[in-house]
């Protein structure tokens, strides 16, 4: 009840100015190359929406990017002339109160915030919004459409209701009114994309809900690292973090070495080192639908495989940076969304072992361009037999990263070309 009044208080000081902002920009009538992206998250972290924008003005669109700058969003997207960011205030949850007000103050905050920049925003053909969340942007962005010609377009990553449960549990209040909320307002958009073909028939028999599918893909800049790059990446990180250091020195003092390469003094050339560990990467995304305690599990496991006399290499984990293997530890919550992560690295030819969910074929082919594992035990299995001939090319590990070289993997752009854009073209 006090969150309600709280709503009715603030849409009643907030909305006369919010409509008449409105009605002076209503006869201006929407711009056909001008879209506006909005994400109620840090666009930093939100790669797919940038890629979105990146590709509209590619195409010839001025893109406005509405979301949080907590972190730096990617190089060519600063540079672009034909993208403006315009930052959104987060408000961060009241320090007193019970949840419920706390959560319905942000709400509202956030539905008059975002809907006052939408209208100060010159006008668009259409809204890119990434869902989730889209508690309240997608009502939002619909109303801020209605009133200014735009039409909606929502990209399905996930359902925000499945990602509220792996806190709350699936029965809490606000995870069922989320789940109401996204069923029905999901509706009221022009045109859906999602990522998944599962994803796409949930939405249909469940929803009501037609959708497009665009997968993820890699974009351009993701590419195998050279190897003398990886060299002065791991000098770098040498500095810092011990596991990079050389565990002997070279008998010529002008050789520079790291724990996995070594720079030669004359020719300048850069080779991997005789018995070099290693490299497992596992990125993360740090939510609750990831299970680190999986690898960590593994990790025990391939020790004790090292300790009773098994020819294995020693690993060096890192969560992010160049690498032998691959680790993705994701979890859907609706189990219809694909980890982005395993693009990136498959974009990279780095072969990876992944958690099974119920969609993971669609990115994933076991045996083909990685492994699918269910549990720690498993995962071990597959560290060991991957690891067994480290680093000769005959090993599996190899040829995993051989195939993924010799694949004609479709890039970002290309996919978007070819699914988004032709949606959009009567702009």
């Amino acid at each position: 009840m006090a969150a309600s009044v709280v709503a009715l208080l603030a849409l009643s000081l907030f909305l006369p100015p919010l409509l008449l902002v409105a009605w002076k920009h209503w006869r201006w009538g929407r711009t056909a190359r001008h879209v506006i992206v909005v994400v109620l998250g840090d666009v930093g972290r939100s790669p797919r929406m940038q890629y979105h924008a990146l590709s509209l003005a590619k195409s010839g669109f001025s893109v406005t990017l509405l979301g949080f700058c907590n972190s730096k969003p990617h190089d060519e997207l600063l540079q672009s002339d034909k993208i403006q960011i315009v930052g959104l205030t987060d408000l961060q949850r009241l320090a007193v109160g019970p949840h419920v007000l706390q959560y319905g103050v942000k709400v509202v905050f956030q539905a008059v915030h975002l809907l006052w920049k939408l209208m100060c925003t010159e006008p668009a053909a259409y809204i890119f919004l990434q869902n989730p969340p889209g508690l309240p942007a997608i009502v939002v962005c619909w109303f801020a459409g209605c009133l200014r010609g735009s039409k909606l377009v929502v990209d399905w990553h996930n359902y925000g209701y499945s990602i509220m449960g792996l806190v709350h549990g699936p029965s809490h209040p606000l995870v069922l009114l989320a789940k109401w909320y996204e069923k029905l307002c999901g509706r009221l958009s022009h045109l859906n994309l999602c990522v998944t073909n599962a994803m796409r028939d949930d939405l249909a028999e469940n929803w009501g809900i037609k959708a497009v599918t665009v997968y993820d893909k890699p974009a351009s800049f993701f590419k195998e690292t050279p190897l003398d790059l990886q060299h002065q990446l791991f000098v770098k990180l040498s500095h810092t973090y011990p596991v990079f250091r050389a565990c002997s020195e070279s008998s010529d003092p002008g050789t520079e070495r790291s724990a996995f390469t070594e720079r030669d003094a004359l020719s300048g050339a850069v080779t991997h080192l005789c018995g070099r560990p290693a490299l497992l990467v596992s990125s993360t995304s740090w939510t609750e639908d990831e299970d680190f305690s999986i690898l960590l599990a593994a990790l025990e496991k391939f020790e004790h495989l090292i300790d009773s006399g098994e020819s294995l290499p020693s690993l060096v984990c890192v969560i992010t940076g160049s690498a032998d293997l691959g680790v993705c530890l994701h979890r859907s919550s609706s189990g219809l969304d694909l980890p982005m992560k395993v693009v990136d690295m498959f974009g990279c030819c780095l072969p990876v072992c992944a958690v099974k969910f119920q969609c993971l074929h669609e990115l994933v082919k076991h045996e083909e361009n990685g492994l699918v594992f269910e549990d720690s035990e498993e995962l071990a299995v597959q560290l060991q037999t991957l690891f067994s001939k480290f680093p000769d090319p005959a090993g599996k590990l190899y040829q995993f990263r051989e195939s993924l070289r010799e694949s004609e993997q479709l890039r970002w752009d290309e996919s978007w070309e070819r699914t988004v854009l032709p949606l959009i073209s009567d702009t």
